[in-house]
């Protein structure tokens, strides 16, 4: 069944890294030379749409042009762009925080994004 929103929003539950010498790829008439790839999978938000769903965030090298986000919501999935010096960072608040959510906005694909929830000043590594 097609999302009849203009965008998704899914909890992350798992993620994948994978790092590459250098990989040139068409993203809609945009050559990206690509280094790194974090997927990340998840289950959707909402009671009624527990469907999984996937976000492939691409690290570039610094040469790179930058595609515009990919959003394909009837296949439930979307590709991000970013430089390979963010890599570290956002897997760092991969390992780090919780939940995480991925919202796909085939409405406004810059504004595609992960996000964490509110969390109190100061709690640092704690699991609640």
């Amino acid at each position: 069944m097609a999302n009849d929103m203009p965008f998704a929003v899914f909890e992350l539950k798992e993620y994948m890294v994978i790092f590459r010498q250098s990989e040139e790829r068409d993203f809609g008439g945009v050559i990206a030379n690509i280094r790194g790839l974090v997927r990340c999978t998840g289950i959707g938000v909402s009671e009624d749409d527990k469907n999984k769903y996937q976000l492939d965030v691409f690290f570039l090298a610094g040469n790179s042009n930058f595609p515009t986000p990919q959003i394909d919501l009837e296949n439930k999935a979307g590709s991000l762009f970013m430089p390979m010096s963010d890599m570290s960072t956002f897997i760092d608040v991969l390992r780090n925080e919780k939940p995480i959510y991925g919202h796909l906005r085939g409405d406004n694909p810059q504004l595609t994004s992960i996000t964490t929830t509110n969390e109190p000043i100061g709690v640092g590594d704690e699991d609640f």
